[in-house]
């Protein structure tokens, strides 16, 4: 059954762009202080607060300076991952009844 709460990768990336701009915000952090810090440029920072659009690299150096990194490692885990639209339906294996020589 099809999820109608199912977000598109577009919404997921504006939810985590704000996210990462509220977790700034509360560390008392401003965005060239965050640029400086991670080593991505003012530009690039700023881009991703508006758009969610950042290398997953330059995203990953900011979590590391949010204190955030962790939140990563569950990414793809088969626990925290629904089923996808995409996943295939298992095949099914028949056995033969030839035995190897």
């Amino acid at each position: 059954m099809l999820d109608v709460n199912l977000k598109t990768p577009k919404d997921v990336r504006l939810d985590i762009a704000a996210k990462t701009r509220q977790r700034r915000l509360a560390l008392n952090i401003s965005q060239q202080e965050l640029a400086d810090r991670s080593g991505i440029s003012l530009g690039s920072v700023k881009r991703f607060e508006t758009s969610g659009l950042i290398s997953l690299a330059s995203l990953l150096e900011i979590a590391l300076v949010l204190g955030s990194l962790h939140d990563f490692e569950a990414i793809f885990s088969k626990t925290n991952n629904p089923e996808s639209l995409f996943t295939p339906e298992p095949k099914m294996r028949l056995r033969s009844g030839r035995k190897k020589k």
